[in-house]
């Protein structure tokens, strides 16, 4: 029997906004999660064009999981407790995107192993910064009504940016004529084109939102007791540590799903270049053509998965009402599962597989056609991951903490990266015998229980 979706907490002075609106308001989340899709395409081939072995992805790949430990739950507290002129999350939205556009704006010139490292942990501290007070600006701004509007459009542009981050190198090489061969350093000229795209769009999207649909005023029943004082470390880590033994059932249900599904997405995007460049292209040498042409056609296939996700964010708002959080995303987790399982087998026994868009034409497809099956699972899980969650972690949290629960839910995501990043190296080495095509497969059995581990929605 479907479940509905149970009503949500929230006070009744909203007004409701405009789909226009909402989507504006989500423009600059655009911009963060391009900037997100050009990690996942393009950082582990970075890293590898610069010397980098497999065995050591996950380890240099540190920054995300550990600023998103440390940043997002104390900014989420930092921002319940903030009364400034530009509201109490906006702030902190527009200073995360003025670091995220720095860190990308260097990335491509990196010259060493190290220096694009630093600027890694740069750009991630700056989206880790924006993340969380976004996710808590649509939950304060939205009505219960909209809220899953709200949440699902930002999986919808999560998908849309990312495809557009993936399949940017593929513009600039076949439309724009950019040279995709290999540069100083092994990095190639549309990789360094593609990063500066992403910085003028991260920070462009995200000052348009907070121009054109700001806060509006807290009524007092949405206020922290006035004895919190504004921008005090000690008392925003006391409340992390209060929220965290307060934390609701439906909270800690979630721990293991994200456990499962976020170390498997991580494994994902360090490996699947490289197992397409072993089972597509018969090849496992970073300074080749064949690679390059690989870490394309990774990209291409992001770039399609991302679109499915986009399209897949607006076709669950209504699904999600029907069937209730919990099992649409239980579903959405088997897709993806099956996928990735499916993907290594994909490219097996041809080593010359042209580029999903090397012509950007419908013809190009239809040779790619057992590629299109694992990105329609990918981006059902994907739309899935960046949607449903937040929304059930909304629904479960005290008004005037979704700031800090939202921080504790990225606690959710960052520490399976964190272990990914501690303990895959070893795994892939001695478990796995360094075949990334077996790594791809891993993570679409992670997948699979990550759906086993999600929890049942309640009416």
């Amino acid at each position: 029997m479907a479940q509905p979706l149970p009503a949500a907490t929230g006070p009744a002075h909203k007004r409701r906004l405009s789909l226009l609106r909402i989507l504006e308001m989500n423009l600059g989340f655009f911009g963060l999660q391009f900037a997100f899709g050009l990690q996942q395409g393009q950082m582990a081939p970075i890293l590898s064009w610069l010397g980098a072995g497999e065995a050591r992805l996950p380890m240099l790949q540190l920054a995300g999981p550990v600023t998103g430990l440390l940043v997002q739950p104390l900014v989420g507290a930092l921002s319940d407790a903030t009364c400034w002129r530009l509201g109490r999350r906006l702030p902190y939205v527009l200073a995360g995107a003025v670091l995220t556009s720095l860190g990308l704006a260097l990335m491509p010139f990196s010259t060493s192993l190290l220096m694009a490292a630093s600027l890694l942990w740069l750009i991630d501290a700056g989206a880790n910064t924006t993340m969380e007070p976004y996710r808590a600006y649509i939950a304060d701004r939205l009505d219960a009504g909209a809220q899953p509007t709200g949440f699902l459009v930002q999986a919808a542009f999560t998908g849309l940016a990312q495809s557009l981050a993936y399949l940017t190198p593929s513009l600039l090489l076949y439309q724009l004529g950019v040279s995709g061969s290999a540069s100083a350093h092994h990095l190639p000229a549309i990789t360094r084109a593609s990063f500066l795209v992403g910085a003028v769009l991260s920070l462009a999207t995200v000052t348009w939102s907070v121009w054109r649909v700001p806060e509006e005023p807290l009524p007092p029943a949405d206020r922290l007791p006035a004895g919190a004082p504004l921008g005090a470390i000690w008392n925003a880590l006391r409340t992390i540590l209060r929220a965290l033994c307060a934390m609701p059932a439906p909270m800690r249900q979630l721990a293991a799903m994200s456990l499962f599904q976020w170390y498997g997405a991580m494994i994902y995007w360090s490996y699947v270049a490289l197992a397409i460049g072993r089972t597509a292209y018969a090849t496992a040498d970073k300074t080749s053509a064949a690679f390059r042409a690989a870490v394309l056609a990774s990209q291409q296939l992001g770039a399609v998965y991302n679109l499915v996700a986009c399209a897949a964010g607006f076709a669950m708002v209504p699904l999600a009402r029907r069937l209730g959080a919990g099992r649409l995303h239980r579903a959405a987790m088997v897709a993806m599962g099956l996928g990735l399982l499916a993907l290594p087998l994909a490219g097996a026994g041809s080593n010359a597989a042209p580029p999903l868009f090397s012509a950007l034409a419908l013809a190009e497809l239809g040779r790619h056609l057992l590629l299109l099956g694992p990105a329609l699972g990918l981006g059902l899980g994907w739309a899935s991951m960046m949607g449903l969650p937040p929304l059930l972690v909304a629904r479960a949290v005290p008004r005037q903490q979704i700031g800090v629960y939202m921080g504790l839910y990225n606690g959710m995501i960052v520490v399976p990266m964190l272990l990914h990043a501690l303990s895959f190296g070893w795994v892939y080495r001695v478990v796995l015998g360094g075949d990334p095509a077996r790594a791809i497969a891993l993570a679409g059995m992670l997948m699979l229980a990550a759906a086993l581990a999600t929890p049942a929605q309640k009416r």
